[in-house]
């Protein structure tokens, strides 16, 4: 009999050539797959033939598998097949319940292997919106709009009080909460960007200042899975229309 295993893999944002090499092999090993909603469906054609595939995915607030079924399943097939792989969107640790489905596999005697993933807040770049710059922004933050008990995280706060880039996953339900947080503490006139969907072919992008944020975001019906971002970073990377004297100068081009 094969020793049970659970291998937590994370799948990237979508784009199915993000994904890692040794994501791949774990998919090549894996005797069953328990995957999620955004999860490429063409990762899974790196599955050998007789490796069972179950879908586990649950969409926004709608029913679906719960999270302690999901770690129990986790565990019978581990048992039962060998290797499971747990193949999850984006990264698993980062907002993903990785932690959880470990933690419980590791109480029940099942040997747990973690393999990274992009996550989503990784996608700005791609987007021309770099993360950190010296120029603009001091570091980030990469904070949930949706705790466990609905709530919006007061750490939201404290962010839109520095002078780091804001990034929050999950937060599309709370837009309006968001806005008004950000307006009490003055960065009315910050500029923010929703990327939803990102690395997926139905990718969109919207741009603005906070102050007219919910109002983008209704008028061109934003919705999750989305990422927000704020910041200065936003628009770091925007060139004038014409070269500025000095590049010339410089005759760079």
């Amino acid at each position: 009999m094969k020793s049970p295993k659970l291998i937590l893999v994370g799948a990237g944002p979508g784009d199915p050539e993000l994904i890692t090499l040794k994501a791949i092999n774990a998919l090549r090993e894996a005797d069953v797959i328990l995957y999620d909603k955004l999860v490429n469906l063409s990762l899974l054609d790196y599955c050998h033939p007789l490796c069972e595939k179950i879908f586990v995915g649950k969409e926004g607030h709608k029913p679906g598998i719960s999270q302690d079924g999901i770690n129990y399943l986790i565990v019978e097939k581990a048992y039962q097949k060998g290797t499971v792989v747990r193949l999850k969107g984006g990264d698993p640790f980062i907002f993903g319940r990785g932690g959880e489905e470990t933690r419980f596999a590791r109480q029940r005697g099942v040997e747990t292997i973690f393999v990274p993933g992009i996550s989503s807040f990784q996608t700005l770049g791609i987007n021309d919106i770099p993360l950190t710059d010296r120029q603009y922004a001091d570091g980030f933050w990469v904070i949930t709009g949706h705790k466990s008990d609905g709530s919006l995280s007061k750490d939201i706060e404290l962010a839109a009080q520095s002078n780091s880039t804001l990034v929050i996953l999950m937060g599309m339900s709370k837009i309006s909460l968001i806005q008004k947080l950000m307006l009490q503490n003055g960065a009315g006139a910050k500029p923010f960007s929703i990327i939803a969907n990102a690395t997926f072919e139905n990718q969109r992008i919207i741009k603005g200042t906070i102050e007219n944020m919910e109002y983008l975001v209704l008028r061109n019906n934003i919705k999750n899975p989305a990422v927000i971002v704020i910041g200065e970073v936003v628009n770091s990377l925007n060139l004038p229309e014409k070269l500025s004297e000095l590049m010339l100068q410089e005759n760079v081009y």
